[in-house]
């Protein structure tokens, strides 16, 4: 039996999925069209270069779906997310979680650290914290610090992901929490929401997918680049933030490095995340094992209409 805070969201969405926030490439756009189209958009806070900006992006993002639902309330509009860094090196901690108390986001999806100072904001508001973890012990410690359901980064997820198989992965997680599990690691395709749900998830977690989108905040060169790679062209390593992710070896080449020999990097300074000009974060660019399913730049619209076509045909096994 689903949980009623799972059933709570799907009720309001097409087909069950999240889209991930992705660092210099989720906007307020793609989170509006994306909650237009059926499926929770999200987008990291600190793609907002100020707090005051922050604060604007939050507000255009209530505005715009609020007047949605008022002109077609029968029209399903999924709520949306903010993706919050709860790790002490993130310099903008306290402000961006004033805004959020502000603001109100039905979802907060925290990372890298201690959830509790947002649950303790977030539930007050009735709203969910989803925390993204990559082992099971690091799953537990978030329960054990309120947060009301987990997503699951297993191998080969774009940005910081795992290195857990995914179907022992949410094995594991299903014999202590019955609450909502989100699941992510190279899904770009309706069947792997369905491969998703039969394992055990709630939701897939789908990021690299929507680089191509035509509303995303990637360079033109960033999404050709994820058409023209397969899942040869992914690697994972420590090098550009201290915590292990997986990039595209084409743009750590064009950068003038060898994946080769790669600098190791052993203190994780997430604050680095705040200046988008530093060459690291700016040139090397993030991808999932999944970038294979990227073909085309299309609209988030058309990109839904097409998961949720494939995901109804696996279902009834076409």
């Amino acid at each position: 039996m689903e949980n009623s805070k799972v059933k709570r969201l799907k009720k309001e969405m097409k087909i069950p999925v999240i889209m991930a926030p992705m660092f210099l490439i989720s906007n307020p756009e793609m989170v509006i069209r994306g909650c237009e189209a059926g499926i929770i958009g999200t987008f990291p806070a600190l793609n907002a270069r100020t707090t005051e900006q922050l604060g604007q992006w939050m507000s255009e993002i209530n505005d715009k779906l609020k007047k949605v639902k008022t002109k077609k309330p029968e029209k399903k509009i999924a709520p949306w997310g903010i993706n919050f860094i709860s790790h002490k090196s993130n310099k903008r901690f306290k402000q961006d979680l004033a805004l959020i108390e502000k603001h109100q986001p039905p979802i907060v999806i925290t990372s890298l650290g201690d959830p509790s100072p947002v649950v303790n904001i977030v539930h007050q508001y009735y709203g969910l914290v989803f925390s993204d973890v990559t082992t099971v012990k690091f799953a537990k410690k978030a329960l054990e610090k309120g947060a009301d359901g987990l997503i699951l980064i297993a191998n080969g997820a774009g940005g910081h992901g795992g290195t857990l198989n995914p179907i022992a992965f949410v094995h594991e997680v299903r014999e202590f929490f019955a609450g909502p599990v989100i699941l992510g690691g190279g899904m770009s395709k309706g069947e792997d929401i369905l491969a998703a749900e039969i394992l055990g998830a709630d939701f897939a977690y789908i990021g690299t997918h929507f680089i191509v989108a035509e509303e995303s905040g990637a360079t033109k060169e960033y999404m050709e680049m994820t058409i023209n790679s397969t899942i040869e062209d992914i690697i994972y390593t420590p090098a550009f933030s201290g915590i292990s992710a997986n990039y595209l070896i084409p743009s750590i080449i064009k950068s003038g490095l060898d994946p080769n020999k790669l600098p190791e990097k052993g203190k994780i300074d997430l604050s680095e995340l705040e200046n988008p000009n530093l060459h690291a974060w700016k040139d090397i660019l993030g991808a999932g094992q999944g970038v294979g399913g990227n073909k085309k730049i299309q609209t988030i619209a058309s990109m839904i209409g097409e998961l949720e076509e494939q995901y109804e045909k696996a279902k009834q096994g076409v």
